[in-house]
């Protein structure tokens, strides 16, 4: 209650309210009681009552803001527990059902709330998630987590917004469906060509989901659990309303029905598509993980360690080969970083690669940084094709370099304030074309790296002719905290999205060769030298997801927006979306007529 002079209403004699100690009206304004100009719809302040200013000092704002977290405490709790759950959905842990339970969950929490409490909810929920999901980045610093988490969290911030306000439209469950998909469209893009990480596709890589990505690829399979997870939403909610004898009706019992047959049968969708694997050819090849001298921040050890390492590796296969213990192979994979220094620039680095290279025979995908032909102090991140004979040809320049890992944005400003961004001393020079390289008979698309995090790049990869794709990796930073493993689901994940079989080559681990139905066939342990070798399925048919590209994405996200829009339409046509709209009649309802039972469902939580 604000502060000030006392102007309680009193009863008069005849029954009355007269206000005690008013001051007279101001002339040019209206006789009589009115709201105070800027007061809270939801606030303490009565209606007909004039509440005093603010005394000077006392900030409003941050006591209003202190109060809403007050109130919503016990859903904030239940909304951070939401979000560490879906963060266990995603590899190592690998429990994909949460992704639904965390779904469901936040549209639960979110209903019956203003847009305001909606955003904090989504924010309570969205933090937490990241900072499990992303702890990884703990070899940087704790703070890398914490504030990247922080940034990541607002775009969920919008969604718990999105959801409040779009839970009162007739077929709420898929508006909230569509605005799971537009959060994770636009985290995809920004700021500085966005962050992909922690998408409900992600975190169904082994699930019944997964074949959906053959037909719109990875946003249709976060669409497909989003969903499920909002018409669970509604199963609870309708359950719960059906304790009460009162609303015990048949259209009652078909609506939550109905609700969960449309959940099990978006769940089941999956397993009726179809997941092209029949190869044309096939050819082999040998992935060398070299290992590196330590895990972390200083993974490289002294010049030429690594190299040498892959070099070591590779030569030791040439023996095998020339014993008969080992067919060879068609091509040999480097991962990324295979040779820590410009084998151009550094002529020892150039002739390691070629012994080894002569030794195998066969052409080798080597990853190494290369100095920019024409600008001075700019790098490339580069698989190059070295040929036995020939020695290096072809080269894919990584596209997407990671702000702040391989590039400071604003660096003369940031790099002044935040010092440890001066350990990334030269800025990485974005490719301009795909990485689709004819390596020996094999042509082959590469991608480097966190490239494979983004839709765009592995399908104009495919598209412009990849029969396989390569996952080119330097994952030794974070080595053993969960992050090569969330790496590889995405592999799995795109394999079946473009039906091709993806190799995935890291320094340090997890090396892989997942088929193109998504199955790992063969894959090493984590900071160990080992050599893989395999036949490698090639495929020139396209999936429906790479003809149809981003359209779905697009649309789906849009609908969202366009849901969202309306909703805050509707509830200022009602009166507002504050806490009057929410109590007030609801013309839209649930789309079956249960408007009463919708509005106590409301009123009950918002006394939780």
């Amino acid at each position: 209650m604000a502060s000030g002079p006392d102007t309680t209403s009193a009863s008069a004699p005849d029954g009355s309210r007269e206000r005690k100690a008013a001051p007279a009206a101001q002339p040019g304004t209206p006789e009589g009681p009115t709201r105070a100009s800027g007061a809270d719809p939801g606030s303490d302040v009565p209606t007909g009552v004039c509440a005093a200013p603010e005394p000077e000092g006392r900030p409003g704002r941050m006591r209003r803001l202190a109060a809403l977290a007050r109130r919503e405490a016990g859903r904030s709790a239940l909304a951070a527990l939401g979000g560490v759950a879906l963060a266990f959905a995603f590899p190592p842990y690998g429990i994909w059902p949460l992704s639904l339970l965390a779904v469901a969950a936040l549209s639960l929490l979110t209903r019956g709330r203003t847009g305001r409490q909606g955003a904090w909810l989504g924010f309570a929920f969205g933090w937490p998630f990241f900072i499990v999901l992303l702890k990884w980045l703990h070899v940087v610093g704790w703070d890398a987590v914490i504030g990247l988490a922080f940034l990541q969290s607002l775009f969920v911030l919008g969604l718990g917004a999105g959801l409040a306000l779009t839970a009162r439209l007739p077929l709420w469950p898929l508006w909230g469906a569509c605005l799971w998909l537009t959060e994770e469209f636009l985290r995809d893009r920004l700021p500085f060509g966005g962050f992909s990480w922690g998408r409900l596709a992600f975190a169904n890589t082994d699930s019944p989901y997964t074949p959906l990505a053959a037909l719109g690829g990875a946003p249709l399979v976060s669409f497909a659990v989003a969903l499920t997870g909002t018409l669970l939403a509604a199963v609870v909610l309708r359950g719960l309303q059906l304790r009460s004898a009162g609303a015990r009706t048949g259209r009652a019992y078909a609506t939550c029905f109905g609700a969960l047959a449309l959940a099990c049968a978006a769940t089941a969708a999956g397993l009726a598509v179809p997941v092209p694997t029949k190869a044309a050819d096939t050819v082999r090849v040998a992935v060398v993980q070299g290992n590196v001298q330590q895990p972390g921040m200083h993974f490289l050890g002294r010049p030429m360690q690594i190299l040498n390492n892959h070099v070591e590796a590779t030569l030791d296969l040439a023996e095998r080969i020339e014993q008969g213990k080992e067919p060879r192979p068609d091509l040999v994979i480097w991962p990324e970083n295979s040779s820590d220094l410009d084998p151009y620039k550094y002529a020892e680095a150039g002739d390691r690669i070629d012994r080894a290279v002569k030794a195998v025979g066969v052409p080798v995908l080597v990853g190494a940084l290369v100095d920019h032909p024409t600008k001075e102090g700019y790098v490339e991140n580069q698989g190059i094709v070295w040929d036995p004979e020939k020695g290096p040809g072809a080269s894919y320049t990584k596209q997407h370099p990671v702000p702040f890992g391989e590039y400071v944005p604003f660096r003369d400003q940031l790099s002044k304030v935040i010092t440890r961004l001066q350990q990334v001393p030269r800025d990485f020079y974005p490719g301009d074309h795909t990485g689709v390289l004819q390596t020996g008979p094999a042509r082959l698309g590469d991608v480097i790296c966190f490239e494979v995090a983004y839709d765009e790049i592995p399908r104009d990869t495919v598209k412009d002719g990849a029969r396989a794709l390569v996952v080119q990796t330097n994952n030794a930073t974070y080595g053993r905290t969960g992050q090569p493993e969330q790496q590889l689901a995405m592999s799995k994940l795109r394999a079946v999205e473009h039906g091709r079989a993806v190799v995935t080559a890291a320094t340090s681990g997890i090396s892989a060769i997942v088929a193109p139905d998504g199955t790992v066939r063969q894959q090493t342990d984590e900071f160990t030298q080992d050599v893989l070798t395999g036949k490698l399925p090639l495929r020139d048919e396209i999936t429906l997801a790479d003809r149809v590209g981003a359209a779905p994405e697009w649309v789906i996200a849009i609908v969202g927006v366009l849901a969202c829009a309306g909703a805050w339409i509707l509830g200022r046509g009602r009166g507002g979306t504050g806490a009057r709209a929410r109590t007030a009649p609801d013309a839209a309802g649930d789309g079956d007529g249960t408007d009463r039972q919708d509005r106590q469902a409301q009123a009950e939580g918002q006394h939780q």
